[in-house]
């Protein structure tokens, strides 16, 4: 989106996260929850508040639930194209002025889209919060849509696919990973969109993609900071209580990935790929769900840093890998844990797709140390606490756990949740989900090369 205008954090607030990170290590205390209020307005938009004086400023954010495993087959990229064209003007708002009223007043405003949701931010002083109230309200009941807009924003989002992902070393990797690692869930593509379904996109199909998913049912406003509940609550109703329903449910009927039944191996070449590449990629659970605890653990040992299993094992003590990384994807539907290693020149990629899994199998196989366990513990409390100060913040933790989870409550109960994770638990989900028949071995080579290929192709 356009260039922020940021306005300065708490003075302390940093010093403040790391005493409560510290005295949290120490059992002195859990960190402290978060206070908010929750409501339903009558046109069902969700509302959360919380209070918090410390700055004169406020921060809000506005969720809708839609990200790119709501498109359909033929229409990639739409969730992608809608955080864009959400800023292309509305009944009262000229296009591209949403953002200009909003820095004018002294704020900043952004917006992103993952594979579950669709987010808008502001931030202003907190006198102007009807400003952005109204402003919301307009886009969400009357976008402007048209053929010249549309083709504009178009043109953009293929020029940020291009900059982003195709000209990119590398920039493919997650797109490669997930073509192959799903069949029919809608994971199986990627947020950007592929460019044959950004330039096939109709007016009506937007227009229809709009009027489904970006309504008060479907989304949920979260304000935190130098607010008066009350006087808040009063506005929403004012400015977003008045935005009419949709009046027909929206649509949750995603495929769900059957199981696998046997391992696959696959090689591949892409364009702008400088060395071959090796994924080893499991399927795993969704967000909330209990393994997933556990699951955040095994990552972080696994592959959090320059100090972790994989990197220590692939880059430093074996040299088969210029790097090496991965991930547990733990999002709202069962996604993936993927390693991926850049083999080393000289090197085979048989040799660091053995070292992968191998890595993956001696966390099956051996317990973490006591060491690692409290290690990744830290980790998540120092990022846990430190990562919930501002009133950005905070809206993330309350919004992701009102709308991801349906639960708002875990925004504070997963933080005892993380710290009562056993070694054993570690070991158990390693054992339910790094198995050889749910996985995937893709081996990924610079195009042409095919010299390079030592790990055989299993047809799908």
């Amino acid at each position: 989106m356009a260039a922020k205008i940021r306005i300065p954090a708490a003075a302390g607030a940093l010093a403040l996260g790391i005493l409560l990170f510290t005295a949290a290590l120490s059992g002195q205390n859990r960190p402290p929850k978060l206070d908010y209020r929750l409501f339903t307005l009558d046109n069902g938009l969700k509302v959360v508040l919380s209070e918090d004086h410390s700055t004169p400023i406020v921060h809000v954010e506005v969720w809708y639930h839609v990200g790119s495993k709501n498109e359909p087959a033929g229409r990639t990229g739409f969730a992608h194209l809608f955080e864009h064209l959400m800023f292309k003007g509305s009944k009262n708002v000229r296009p591209d002025q949403h953002l200009t009223h909003i820095s004018r007043v002294g704020g900043d405003g952004n917006a992103y889209t993952t594979e579950d949701a669709t987010v808008f931010l502001q931030t202003v002083p907190s006198q102007y919060l009807p400003l952005v109230l109204w402003l919301e309200a307009d886009r969400m009941a009357t976008l402007r849509i048209d053929r010249r807009t549309l083709d504009a924003e178009r043109e953009v989002v293929k020029e940020e696919r291009r900059w982003r992902y195709e000209n990119e070393p590398f920039g493919l990797l997650s797109e490669i990973v997930y073509d192959h690692a799903f069949d029919v869930h809608p994971y199986k593509h990627t947020a950007i969109g592929s460019m044959e379904d950004i330039e096939a996109a109709s007016i009506a199909d937007v227009r229809e993609f709009y009027e489904t998913y970006y309504t008060p049912e479907n989304a949920t406003i979260v304000v935190v900071g130098d607010i008066d509940p009350a006087n808040t609550m009063e506005m929403i109703e004012h400015y977003l209580g008045r935005v009419p329903k949709a009046g027909r449910p929206v649509p949750r009927e995603i495929p769900r990935e059957p199981a696998w039944q046997a391992e696959r191996r696959v090689t591949v070449e892409a364009d702008n790929w400088p060395l071959p590449a090796v994924v080893v990629a499991h399927h795993i659970t969704y967000d909330g769900h209990p393994d997933a605890y556990p699951l955040h653990i095994a990552s972080k040992v696994l592959s959090d840093g320059l100090s972790s299993r994989i990197y220590r094992s692939l880059v430093y003590d074996d040299q088969l890998a210029v790097s090496a990384f991965g991930q547990g994807n733990i999002i709202e539907d069962p996604n993936l844990f993927y390693a991926v290693a850049i083999v080393a020149p000289g090197r085979r990629p048989d040799e660091a797709a053995d070292a992968l899994m191998g890595e993956l199998e001696r966390l099956k196989q051996d317990p973490v140390s006591d060491e690692e366990l409290q290690r990744t513990k830290n980790q998540f409390a120092r990022d846990y606490i430190i990562g919930r100060i501002t009133n950005s913040q905070k809206a993330a933790h309350l919004a992701h756990a009102a709308v991801i989870h349906d639960d708002i409550t875990t925004a504070d109960g997963e933080f005892d949740i993380f710290m009562n994770v056993s070694k054993d638990d570690v070991q158990r989900v390693a054992r339910t989900y790094f198995r050889e028949d749910n996985r995937l071995v893709l081996t990924i080579l610079p195009r042409g090369s095919r010299g390079f290929r030592l790990l055989g192709a299993a047809s799908r």
